[in-house]
This record gives C-alpha cells, sequence and structure tokens, in this order.
C-alpha cells in the first residue's frame, strides 16, 4: 500500500469535544432504505451536531428525502437537516415544501438555489419566483413565522388563564460556503458579498463545498471574517476512497485535480490500500481545520457509516463512549448517487 506523505503530520489530534456532522442521500430501493437505517443508527450513535439529507434536482426525491429526516426525528435523537432548492418553484410551492417539512418537525435547512433542471442550461428561463439561496432563506423564516404566529401557555395559579407567547422556534439555517470560488462567480469578492448577503437575508450556518488543502478553507474564512461575516462556517470534509470517486468528485464539483492525492490513488493496486490512502488524507485535513480554527467538521458520508468514523476516531474527534468504526464490509462503494456536492448548487 502507498502511505500519504501527510501521514506523518505533526499537527495535534482533534478534541474529543470536536463537533462534527454528516451528509446522506435518499434511498432508491427498499433495500438501500433498510441499510441506510443502519447506517444512520451508527453515526447517530456518535452524537453528531445534525444529519443533513440531500434533495434531488426538481424535487425528484421529495418523499423519499422526507422519509429519512422522519425516520432521524423517530429514531434518534440526532437533529435532522433538510436540503431544500428554490430553482423552477413557485412562491406557492417552495411554501408549502417548507410548511411540509416543518409539520414533519424538521427545525433545521440547508437552503440551495438548485441546478437547472435536466434539459436546460444557466442563461435559460427556469428560475422561478425565487432567484437565489438568500431569497430561499427568507421564505423559510417567513413560512415559519407565519405558521406559528403564538402560542398559549398556562399561567400558574390561574386555571382558566393563558398567556400568548409570541417568540418563534428556532430555526437554523444553513446555506453554502465556496472556498475556492462558485463556478459562476466572477471574483473571490463576489462570494464573500454572496455569503454576506445570505447573512443578512437570515442564514445562521454555512457549510462549504469540498476542497482539498486546509489552506484554501482557512484563507476563505480570514476573508469573509474581514468582510463581516459571522456565523459558523463548516469545513466539507469528503474521504475520496477510490479513483473512481475522484474523478466523480471533480466532474460534480469543478474543483482542480488535487495531483498528489490523484497519483496515490491511481498507483494503489488495492481497493483496501486506496481506502486507506483517502482516510489518511482526510484525517490530516481535518487535523489542519481544527488546529486552524474550524468550528466543527461536516463529512460527506455516502451512506455508508465505516469510513467518516474511521476518519472522525483516527483524527482525534470521537470522544470515548461514542461509537468506534466498526471493519468496513465492503471497500468500494458505487459513484452512481446524488450527493450534495455539485456545480451550481447555489448563488
Amino acid at each position: 500500500m502507498t502511505a500519504s506523505p501527510e501521514s506523518a503530520s505533526t499537527d495535534p489530534a482533534c478534541p474529543p469535544t470536536t463537533p462534527f456532522s454528516f451528509e446522506l442521500y435518499p434511498p432508491k430501493s427498499d433495500a438501500a432504505a433498510t441499510a441506510l437505517h443502519t447506517t444512520i443508527d451508527a453515526l447517530a450513535a456518535a452524537a453528531p451536531d445534525f444529519i443533513s439529507v440531500t434533495y434531488g434536482a426538481s424535487g425528484s426525491s421529495r418523499t423519499s428525502s422526507l422519509d429519512v429526516l422522519r425516520y432521524i426525528l423517530q429514531a434518534t435523537r440526532v437533529d435532522p437537516m433538510a436540503h431544500l432548492t428554490c430553482v423552477g418553484s413557485s412562491h406557492a410551492e417552495a411554501s408549502s415544501l417548507i410548511r411540509e417539512f416543518l409539520d414533519a418537525g424538521v427545525r433545521s435547512f440547508l437552503a440551495l438555489r438548485g441546478d437547472p433542471p435536466e434539459g436546460l442550461a444557466e442563461g435559460d428561463t427556469f428560475l422561478g419566483d425565487l432567484q437565489s439561496a438568500g431569497e430561499l432563506v427568507q421564505l423559510i423564516h417567513r413560512v415559519q413565522a407565519e405558521r406559528v404566529p403564538y402560542r398559549e401557555t398556562p399561567i400558574p395559579g390561574l386555571p382558566r388563564a393563558r398567556a400568548v407567547k409570541t417568540e418563534h422556534e428556532h430555526v437554523r439555517i444553513a446555506v453554502a460556503g465556496f472556498p475556492n470560488g462558485h463556478p459562476r462567480s466572477r471574483s473571490t469578492a463576489q462570494d464573500i458579498d454572496t455569503l454576506l448577503a445570505k447573512q443578512a437575508a437570515g442564514a445562521n450556518l454555512a457549510i462549504t463545498q469540498l476542497f482539498f488543502h486546509a489552506d484554501h478553507y482557512l484563507s476563505f474564512i480570514q476573508r469573509a471574517r474581514e468582510a463581516g461575516v459571522e456565523f459558523p462556517i463548516l469545513p466539507g470534509i469528503m474521504p475520496v476512497t477510490s479513483p473512481g470517486r475522484l474523478r466523480r468528485i471533480l466532474e460534480l464539483s469543478g474543483e482542480d485535480l488535487p495531483s498528489e492525492l490523484a497519483i496515490q490513488l491511481e498507483v494503489e493496486p488495492t481497493a483496501e490500500g486506496q481506502r486507506e490512502i483517502g482516510i489518511d488524507h482526510a484525517v490530516t485535513l481535518a487535523r489542519k481545520l481544527i488546529a486552524g480554527g474550524a468550528p466543527g467538521l461536516h463529512l460527506y458520508a455516502f451512506n455508508q457509516h465505516e469510513t467518516v468514523l474511521t476518519v472522525l476516531d483516527r483524527a482525534g474527534a470521537l470522544a470515548p463512549g461514542r461509537s468506534q468504526p466498526a471493519p468496513p464490509t465492503s471497500p468500494s462503494a458505487s459513484l452512481g448517487v446524488h450527493t450534495g456536492i455539485n456545480s451550481t448548487k447555489d448563488y
């Protein structure tokens, strides 16, 4: 097996109190749904801050996404985060969808503009009433405020009296951030301006598009903070465990080829060796990010729990009592899946 040159990193282990979260995608069959429940149970036992569930283009996975979110709500103590896209939707359609998720008990969202519908390209007339993720953020807040305008609570000592409470439940609304720039952005300044606009709209968290070098994230954070972005920005990490997965990730994200990692994966002849290279790279990246001040880690799980839990364990982020990773049942994983990673999901 070819060892990663970064495996000898001197970066300290992550504190066992390091917050972390995961991303999953909806299953496409009953068998996949059963397997996903096992994965959710294993991830939930590690006590993540939240588990997010992707949402297919134009609502193609609406029902299955909601089913996964409901399972997380009912079977675990973990906060489920729903991905929502608004491209091509009317105000009424988007409002109805948001209300459906809120009625199910979801209180955390990742607000994304979304990709063009199939057969259309950027520049075509397809955006609908909501032109950006920022507008979707505002709509989520508005629907939540209208949905529960007030509540009544008993007044101690007065059995028939009720007090009206006008405060609303907290809604966590995350948005996407792009350390290496959005593909449609004209400059890094535009990326930061867009993040500021999302903050002004009411977003209170950001999750980054994936990247391969800690400096890309850390310099992005510095620019964002200097510009006035105040909410936490979680780094998105994906353990890249095969050359095929790396090619697919680059195709979806538009990121530049990480040459050292690509060469290591290509020359390693075994699937298990490739998995170790990908895990080692992710562990080193996680340690550098936390040492550099990242507020937590967000891991793209590809609907499997063994690899991401191994990354957290080796990085030092799993406290005693949290789940320890089990031996992998298979070192390979399907590439034909929907993830939250794509090139035009935001803005």
